[in-house]
């Protein structure tokens, strides 16, 4: 449906939130797990236990997702400073990446659901953390607000590659996840320096990656 006015814009902002933090996601595509090898039944508690830490932690990667595209995409329909009018174009591209990192949402949450574990208790606090970090970035304007998301990307497709190497070798089905993840986070970053993404500043990066660690690092346990 397309958002004709702010109170339009606010109103999808906030359903989807509470979509993405309180309604079970569906996927618009299959979970790309291979059927002869998703046999959890190979797979030990401890294996398990590392699986469902990994794979909570990608959870909470796709909830903060969901959160910086729908942010972003609300700044870029805002006027800017210096008269910047908003930019529905813009706008819509942030929300068509959301909905297919919906897809990761899905898959990874349906992945918890069959390890066993839960997502990570402080799913509010994570959305309401990049939901800020995506208006900052948004309210940037255009170049800035796509250098955002190609720096998000990078970032998020390394932390995959990592967990491609600590994901034990006999979980076909989460591997098979997590590899669909990194390539569509790499192309989601192409797409953003295509449409004129410009370098973030060296600090700013740093700061992401500052960020990102330690929202790794506590939803890995809780």
């Amino acid at each position: 449906m397309p958002v004709t006015s702010t109170a339009d814009a606010l109103f999808h902002a906030a359903d989807a939130a509470l979509r993405t933090l309180f309604v079970k996601p569906h996927a618009s595509q299959a979970c790309p797990t291979v059927p002869e090898h998703h046999d959890d039944g190979a797979l030990s508690a401890e294996d398990k236990h590392l699986a469902g830490a990994l794979m909570r932690v990608n959870h909470v990667g796709e909830v903060c997702a969901q959160a910086l595209y729908t942010a972003q995409a609300l700044a870029a329909r805002w006027p800017g400073p210096g008269g910047r009018q908003p930019d529905e174009a813009l706008a819509r591209r942030l929300e068509r990446a959301g909905r297919e990192e919906t897809d990761h949402l899905a898959w990874t949450r349906a992945r918890l659901d069959d390890l066993g574990a839960r997502p990570s208790l402080l799913n509010p606090l994570w959305y309401a953390a990049a939901f800020g970090l995506g208006l900052a970035a948004g309210a940037l304007g255009r170049g800035p607000s796509l250098g955002f998301v190609v720096e998000t990307e990078h970032q998020v497709e390394a932390h995959l590659a990592s967990h491609m190497d600590r994901l034990p070798l006999h979980d076909h089905a989460s591997r098979a996840i997590v590899a669909q993840m990194k390539d569509d986070e790499a192309r989601h970053a192409r797409d953003a320096v295509q449409a004129g993404a410009v370098e973030l500043p060296a600090p700013v990066r740093g700061a992401m990656r500052a960020m990102a660690k330690v929202m790794t690092t506590v939803a890995h346990r809780i």
